[in-house]
């Protein structure tokens, strides 16, 4: 049980950070359009991110570097693309729009795998952090820590959409 609850916290305490996965994640809770299915994708992805970098820490780490230049570089061509596409629309007076019929559900989901397979902060925090925090630890507590950290992301992607659902 130590062990879950220190997944829980560590995972927490690195998904907290509010970045362009969780600002879709706001927006879509704003809009009301397909929370679930972005809170879903977004758990699940987490979820296989963090048994992978549990138990496949060795092999990654050995290619740090270059999976981190290779994802930084995909990351900045597709936060500039994003930018670009909100500083095209931008306007003086903002309105929050809550009927978005220009949004269907594969350009969502789209959008939802580029938010959280582009963001190199996702293989940062989830492969490298919890992957070599967890390097040390027993199979059974690696499954532990690594159920802890998959219920933290569960719990936080599924409050902030429908938090911020509420909240609009």
């Amino acid at each position: 049980m130590d062990m879950i609850i220190l997944g829980f916290f560590t995972g927490l305490s690195l998904i907290i950070a509010i970045g362009p996965q969780n600002l879709f994640v706001i927006e879509q809770g704003l809009k009301k359009k397909f929370i679930f299915s972005v809170c879903l994708i977004c758990t699940l992805s987490d979820m296989l991110f963090i048994f992978l970098g549990i138990f496949l820490f060795a092999y990654f780490s050995s290619s740090n570097q270059l999976i981190n230049n290779f994802l930084n570089i995909i990351l900045i061509i597709f936060i500039a693309n994003f930018i670009w596409d909100k500083l095209k629309n931008f306007s003086v007076k903002y309105e929050t729009r809550v009927d978005t019929t220009d949004e269907n559900f594969l350009g969502v989901i789209l959008k939802t795998f580029a938010f959280t397979y582009l963001n190199p902060h996702v293989f940062s925090d989830t492969i490298l952090i919890l992957g070599g925090f967890s390097k040390s630890f027993s199979y059974i507590d690696k499954l532990n820590f690594g159920l802890g950290g998959s219920l933290a992301s569960l719990t936080y992607f599924f409050l902030l959409g429908y938090g911020s659902s509420y909240f609009s």
